[in-house]
């Protein structure tokens, strides 16, 4: 095909915050800059599930190619999107819209700048998943950063400032290694090009480090416990579009980096180290749980939810296995939408009450029961309750884990119990009980657009809860592939070493 599909996705966002940046209006009311921003995030969206539609699942290639010299002999701007990418481009795409629509309740001043950051690091975000050259993807992913910080900052709570810098210099400080690790790369092959990189390899002797500079980025950006702490606090202090896109998409950006370049470039140093990745994995499922129970502020139990389902999917790529990852991988789209889902309902109470701790809600499904109808959903599908999608992902990742070791797996399996607990309890305390305070009696139930924006994720949740073959079938075959190059690169080393 010689439209360039990739880069019209990566672009159209770009231009439409261009175009709002430029606009004259300067009233926040004006309606024709949210309509604009709605439109070209519905327009992206539309044009990815037409991505979808064209590409073939049948093969582990690189499909939509676009290569351009950027800097002659050093860096080239090449995109391409296999079945491991593609999910992650739509799950970006779909959670965006959702979140230009929701901005028309919770955001108050400077709206147009706020719609402008959103689909800047909508772009910016997009480019992550498609990137084929090291350097183009480190600007990307790096990229992603300055929006979000200036979320935070600008339009998040009472320590806001505090956060962003936190959230910022975690980040970046792990990814400078990233960065030196890059040039290393470069410096030692001549390319930065990845498709090159996984067909020639990168000799062993240097993989243990380069895969520990790659994996001190993409353990922050996770999080991995015990780099966690910025997640919170990012959370709280983010408004309720910008936790949506962290939770939903942020987060993932990480998952995908340890498929794409601590698995498929370093498969040796991936293997030496599965037993790090597993304790650490282990950990935050079990210890960010039991922390996420003694939470009184809604936001926060939702923050180290995350980290510990982040914690299996991690848990799930080192397994190497087909389940393991496929698993992964599902959990990830699963939890964009769930995670997304909850921080969303929590926006919902915040703007009528103007509080997030836990205690100061009781007996909300007499006042707001469709309310309380979608949130139980979303609980349920945070617990992994079978016909959700949250079910799928953590059965898989848990199946390849019992593969590989049955201790791990067991262990694992007690965050399922936890997250029941947690997630359950918060729906107990918030939902059901008796009216304690007379402005609970005067809330309102959930208008057009909340439900709008609502069902738009309790729809997917369920069905592909049900029914997940198109994600199974769009991500099989490329998985397969990567586990095959990992395996013979293991046994090749294996026999070098004889």
């Amino acid at each position: 095909m010689d439209f360039p599909i990739l880069s019209s996705l990566i672009l159209l966002p770009l231009l439409g915050a261009l175009f709002i940046f430029f606009s004259k209006s300067k009233s926040n009311s004006h309606l024709t800059i949210k309509y604009l921003a709605i439109f070209v995030s519905f327009a992206n969206f539309v044009l990815s599930l037409y991505l979808w539609f064209l590409f073939d699942n049948t093969t582990s290639e690189f499909q939509f190619l676009e290569e351009r010299s950027w800097i002659k002999g050093f860096i080239n701007y090449k995109v391409g999107v296999d079945g491991i990418s593609i999910l992650f481009i739509i799950l970006t795409t779909f959670i965006t819209p959702l979140c230009v629509v929701s901005v028309n309740n919770t955001i108050k001043n400077r709206l147009k700048d706020f719609l402008v950051a959103i689909l800047v690091m909508e772009s910016l975000m997009i480019g992550v998943f498609c990137s084929l050259d090291l350097v183009v993807f480190y600007l990307f992913f790096e990229g992603g950063l300055i929006p979000m910080f200036l979320i935070i900052g600008i339009w998040g709570g009472e320590r806001r400032v505090y956060s962003a810098f936190k959230f910022f210099l975690y980040t970046l400080l792990g990814s400078v290694l990233m960065l030196v690790a890059i040039i290393s790369i470069y410096w030692m092959t001549g390319t930065t090009d990845v498709t090159y990189l996984y067909s020639m390899g990168i000799d062993v002797k240097y993989q243990n480090l380069l895969w520990l500079a790659f994996f001190s980025s993409f353990a922050v950006k996770t999080p991995m416990w015990p780099v966690h702490t910025w997640l919170p606090d990012a959370h709280v202090e983010a408004p309720t579009a910008g936790s949506v896109l962290l939770a939903a998409i942020l987060l993932k950006m990480a998952g995908y980096g340890f498929l794409r370049f601590s698995v498929g470039l370093f498969p040796i140093a991936s293997e030496y180290f599965i037993t790090l990745v597993y304790f650490l994995s282990l950990v935050a499922i079990i210890y960010t749980s039991l922390v996420a129970l003694m939470q009184e502020d809604m936001k926060k139990l939702i923050a180290y939810s995350s980290v510990a389902h982040m914690g299996f999917v991690t848990l799930g790529i080192f397994t190497f296995t087909q389940q393991g990852i496929e698993g992964s991988i599902y959990q990830m789209i699963s939890h964009g939408l769930i995670s997304a889902a909850l921080f969303l309902s929590v926006g919902v109470l915040y703007e009528r009450m103007h509080t997030r701790i836990i205690k100061n809600y009781s007996g909300l499904v007499s006042v707001m029961p469709k309310y309380a109808i979608v949130f139980m959903v979303f609980t349920l599908g945070a617990v992994g309750l079978p016909g959700t999608s949250g079910f799928v992902g953590e059965f898989l990742i848990l199946m390849g884990a019992f593969k590989k070791s049955f201790l791990v797996a067991t262990i694992a399996s007690l965050g399922v119990i936890l997250s029941a607990a947690y997630m359950l309890w918060l729906y107990k305390r918030v939902v059901f009980g008796v009216v304690l305070k007379e402005e609970i009696k005067k809330l309102i139930d959930l208008n057009r657009t909340e439900m709008f924006i609502l069902l738009s994720l309790v729809f997917p949740i369920i069905f592909f809860g049900f029914y997940p073959e198109p994600l199974l079938n769009t991500i099989e075959v490329s998985i397969k592939d990567l586990i095959e190059m990992y395996n013979y690169n293991i046994n090749l080393n294996q026999i070098e070493n004889k």
